[in-house]
């Protein structure tokens, strides 16, 4: 295994100066540096992360806890932190939760014990309680998509319930005075604030919202095709629907077209995330763009400036859902 002793004799230089240029230090020119990296590259140096951070008591990976690499939602959450992670030089290491707390604990522990300190944790089943113990106990973690009073200072997340209340409204501007919704089976907070701030909404508009019209399933692509059957089954008149997710919201869009209503000239769909398959759906899905990218860049940043000292303060911690206006909501004329 090639050394960085190996690499300075090679070079005809210090074995300071070959850790500057690995750790991309100061005072090594450009024409000694360009020749120690292409040495590098021939000579097949691998860096012994571990032993760096045992050395500089200074991890240089960054991690990150979701439920499901497969899922593009999450997968561009993981994008996110990973941007930043190489504007700082660092690596990313990614650990799967699949939303259960024994999972989730795994997930976390895996990553301490690879020396990675630094983590941005996206966590729906583990309790608050321990999850603020467990941000005491390390002051590198921040948790995304959640929001716990304790912790305030260190969470990054979405306003799940205002985002309902801005569908509400779009599809109140649009005349529409008969509503159903499709939600999640999922046992986490986000569909119920969801489902909260657009009932709350309709509410103000004196509609009562009849829960028989509301259908929960998986929030999959045939979640939504499931679900809009069961609301076609039921009999019940609604002209919009508010749906958890997108990938739902174009499943159900299916069935409908199946069933040969047309979208959104018979009935407007609206769903939430503005995952890239809402732009290329037919037709192209009215949805609340959730800034998830932004977000897990925002955590990855303020998870590294609390590593340093004193900490920094940060302001941007909650994010409002953008409503982006496509093809499947129109004017109710009927």
């Amino acid at each position: 295994m090639t050394t960085l002793k190996d690499i300075a004799k090679a070079a005809g230089v210090s074995h300071a100066t070959v850790s500057r240029v690995v750790n991309n230090g100061p005072k090594v020119g450009p024409v000694l540096r360009d020749k120690i990296h292409k040495l590098i590259i021939e000579m097949g140096y691998r860096p012994n992360a571990n032993a760096r951070a045992l050395v500089t008591n200074k991890s240089t990976t960054i991690g990150v806890v979701i439920p499901d690499v497969s899922d593009p939602f999450f997968a561009t959450l993981a994008n996110g932190i990973d941007k930043v992670s190489r504007q700082q030089n660092m690596q990313l290491l990614i650990s799967t939760g699949s939303l259960s707390a024994e999972s989730e604990r795994e997930a976390i522990n895996l990553l301490l014990e690879r020396r990675c300190e630094t983590i941005v944790i996206h966590s729906k089943k583990i309790a608050d309680d321990e999850l603020i113990t467990l941000f005491k106990a390390h002051p590198h973690f921040v948790l995304i998509d959640r929001y716990i009073a304790d912790i305030k200072d260190r969470c990054v997340w979405l306003d799940n319930n205002e985002g309902g209340k801005i569908a509400a409204r779009h599809l109140l501007a649009l005349k529409h005075r008969q509503f159903a919704c499709i939600t999640s089976t999922f046992d986490i907070d986000d569909p119920k604030l969801r489902l909260a701030g657009f009932v709350d909404e309709l509410a103000k508009a004196n509609i009562t919202f009849d829960s028989k019209n509301l259908v929960s399933a998986e929030p999959t692509l045939q979640g939504g095709e499931i679900a809009a059957q069961t609301l076609l089954a039921s009999g019940q008149d609604f002209s919009a629907i508010f749906v958890y997710n997108d990938a739902m919201a174009i499943g159900a869009i299916s069935t409908l077209e199946d069933n040969g209503y047309s979208v959104p000239k018979d009935v407007s769909i609206i769903g939430f995330d503005d995952v890239l398959l809402a732009r290329y759906s037919r037709p192209k899905l009215t949805t609340l763009q959730y800034p998830i990218d932004l977000m897990a860049q925002h955590a990855a940043q303020l998870a590294l400036r609390n590593s340093q000292e004193p900490r920094i303060a940060t302001n941007k911690l909650k994010f409002i859902p953008q409503l982006i206006k496509r093809e499947s909501t129109s004017t109710y004329f009927k």
